[in-house]
């Protein structure tokens, strides 16, 4: 009788380690699963925006890696004649006479000059002091009196409110952090009746500009846009043949 007892408890002890075990791995698993879900939703909620902060710092990194004469040399090249075809996006900007035209990314001044001899009032903003310098002597070489030169940080525009009649960005959207609040203060500076003027690369492999890892899809650029408080996009694919052109109000 006693031996049965013995035999009776041991195998309800074996029992109840087993059905402990299979709980706590059970346990373990819906945490597991339930950590994997959190994760999952963090990493779809946060994707696009992790990955376009990334595409953004790839691309500053990547046209850091020129110095500031190599890259005025390519800026201001025939090649880029070719395929930016300026006369058209001016031709396509209508009368800017006596405007005042914020140039973001102004660099060596490829379209604030051309902006300024249309006519245009010129604020030509950069973030590079070795650009401002540059852009200074080519002003002055040749007394060019419509352009102002204007140093701006990273995450603003620097403009009044109210301050420009349109402002332009060319192949530099890419470049910026923060886009929706960025492009929200460029829509504090603009006129009721302004406009901006977003100039930037096909998300595609393209035979100019930057790699396509670097760029920000066309999509993206409207839902940003949108966000940052502009009601009226006006598209144009048509017009340059390796860059979208947008018209935002």
């Amino acid at each position: 009788m006693r031996r049965t007892k013995q035999i009776f408890m041991a195998t309800a002890l074996t029992l109840a380690l087993v059905s402990c075990k299979e709980n706590n791995e059970k346990s373990d698993k819906k945490e597991a699963k339930m950590e994997q879900n959190h994760d999952a939703k963090h990493n779809k909620d946060h994707h696009g925006k992790h990955h376009d902060m990334d595409s953004t710092k790839t691309a500053n990194d990547y046209m850091h890696q020129s110095n500031t004469e190599e890259l005025i040399e390519r800026f201001e090249s025939p090649e880029r004649d070719a395929y930016q075809k300026p006369e058209l996006v001016l031709d396509y900007l209508g009368d800017i006479k006596d405007k005042t035209i914020m140039d973001i990314g102004a660099g060596s001044g490829y379209f604030s000059v051309k902006l300024g001899e249309q006519g245009a009032n010129v604020i030509a903003a950069d973030v590079s002091d070795e650009f401002q310098t540059a852009l200074k002597q080519r002003i002055d070489e040749n007394n060019l009196k419509n352009i102002e030169l204007r140093k701006i940080p990273y995450d603003s525009p620097n403009l009044e409110a109210n301050e420009a009649d349109m402002v332009l960005i060319v192949n530099t959207y890419h470049h910026i952090e923060n886009r929706s609040d960025y492009f929200s203060k460029v829509k504090q500076g603009i006129k009721p009746d302004g406009e901006l003027v977003v100039v930037d690369f096909f998300k595609k492999e393209i035979p100019v500009g930057p790699p396509s890892n670097h760029k920000i899809d066309l999509e993206t650029v409207k839902k940003e846009l949108t966000e940052a408080g502009y009601t009226q996009l006006d598209v144009n694919v048509d017009l340059l043949p390796y860059q979208f052109i947008i018209r935002a109000k």
